[in-house]
């Protein structure tokens, strides 16, 4: 085991606000990059897991900063309306995804924006590549994660995904964003 992964390990919830910027910038990046191959890869269980019972998974509508509470957004759901949009997704019957789409994505200029306690707020830059029966289309999005250690792992506990042309029609986006 290196060095590196001997800190990882040994790292309980309390130690996020003291680690090394570049130990913390490491293990912030290798949770996104496994979740945006968890979702590529369409490894629905494996990604749902990621997530904390409070949960916030959240794509808005006409804006960055809109009210997902009272304005309209492409999509907006809690912990229980992840965990039915994964059920939906794995039972064959989304048309959309028939057959499935092939996803890659590439998460960029990711940044550290705050650490409090055992929670650290991130931001990245998105972009996915989708192929499908209607063709190909490229998904370019700013996201903001608040992840949360547990257990000595990171969880999402909020995921905004502000797509960069979110002002115009969107089309069908039936895959995990």
């Amino acid at each position: 085991m290196t060095a590196l992964a001997k800190d990882l390990a040994a790292m309980s919830a309390p130690d996020l606000a003291t680690l090394a910027p570049a130990v913390l910038q490491h293990q912030v990046a290798q949770f996104l990059y496994m979740e945006a191959r968890l979702a590529d890869s369409h490894d629905y269980d494996g990604w749902e897991a990621l997530w904390t019972d409070d949960a916030i998974y959240w794509v808005p509508a006409n804006g960055a900063d809109i009210d997902p509470e009272t304005q309209m957004s492409v999509l907006y759901d809690n912990r229980s309306r992840i965990g039915v949009r994964i059920r939906q997704l794995k039972t064959g019957r989304r048309h959309t995804q028939t057959p499935r789409s092939a996803l890659a994505r590439v998460v960029s200029n990711i940044e550290v924006a705050e650490v409090r306690d055992n929670e650290v707020d991130v931001r990245a830059n998105v972009l996915i590549y989708e192929d499908n029966l209607r063709g190909e289309t490229l998904w370019a999005a700013r996201n903001d994660y608040r992840l949360r250690m547990i257990d000595d792992a990171f969880r999402l506990v909020r995921k905004k995904i502000t797509l960069v042309n979110n002002h115009k029609p969107i089309f069908t986006l039936s895959f995990l964003v």
